[in-house]
């Protein structure tokens, strides 16, 4: 028969064995592989012409980065578009999304050159769950411009709220252009659930852009913290890939080295 104590140390012990493979199981920061390539996804309202100082910023560094140029016509376009990027890669990547494309990334990270998700100022829903649910989730800004659907079923951001709501720490010059050259989505891609979630068990990073009047920080915080992504809180517009490269460029060197 066993004693008490015998019992108390075989229990101990499955529960420290369950602990391990618990701990095993999750998203391990420290066991990022060194990565060398970045691709990058950016958002709905805009193209990947934004993305310039970053690419150059990482260019500089030896990073070999790739600027997919979604057509914001669905989830499984983007995801399409995102994929065909990946697929010709040549070793591990960090994978980057700007608002929308935080979606994106979520159900395109699966891919087997992925090895870490950076998510700035981004949406981050989980398997089963939509866009919308987030972006309604909180009141919106009175700076906040995203139109209503169009005849057509696409959505644009309001001309007259588009510096305020989008890219205040810009230039009113650099605003116009941007706003000239968005990139207007079709607003079934934030009705589409998706149908897996990548940040689940990839290692993530999370960028709260602490001046967004387009995604409210709050939830930008409550979908990282969720996660248990790594937060960085940087001040700057929903546009902050474009104020503040360097911020956003390093955050992404951090996710290709593990730290």
């Amino acid at each position: 028969m066993k004693t008490p104590s015998s019992c108390l140390r075989n229990t101990a012990k499955l529960c420290a064995a369950f602990v391990y493979v618990l701990l095993c199981s999750l998203p391990s920061f420290s066991q990022v592989k060194p990565a060398r390539n970045v691709v990058i996804v950016h958002g709905a309202f805009a193209d990947g012409s934004g993305w310039k100082n970053v690419f150059n910023i990482l260019s500089e560094k030896g990073y070999q980065v790739t600027v997919v140029q979604n057509p914001l016509t669905s989830l499984q376009d983007d995801v399409d578009a995102t994929n065909r990027i990946l697929d010709k890669q040549d070793g591990p990547v960090i994978l980057v999304g700007h608002s929308w494309g935080g979606v994106v990334i979520s159900q395109a990270g699966l891919h087997k050159n992925v090895a870490a998700l950076v998510y700035v100022a981004a949406y981050q829903p989980d398997k089963g769950e939509t866009t919308l649910k987030w972006a309604t989730s909180m009141p919106n800004l009175p700076e906040y411009g995203i139109l209503p659907p169009d005849d057509k079923g696409f959505v644009y951001y309001d001309k007259a709220k588009f510096h305020a709501g989008f890219c205040a720490d810009v230039s009113q010059e650099e605003a116009a252009f941007m706003f000239a050259s968005q990139g207007p989505i079709a607003a079934k891609s934030f009705a589409t659930p998706l149908t897996q979630a990548a940040w689940r068990t990839q290692p993530a990073y999370g960028i709260i852009a602490t001046q967004d009047k387009s995604i409210r920080p709050e939830v930008q915080r409550n979908m990282y913290n969720r996660s248990k992504t790594k937060i960085t809180e940087i001040k700057g517009s929903h546009a902050l890939f474009v104020s503040e490269p360097v911020a956003v460029a390093n955050v992404i060197i951090s996710a290709a080295t593990g730290k």
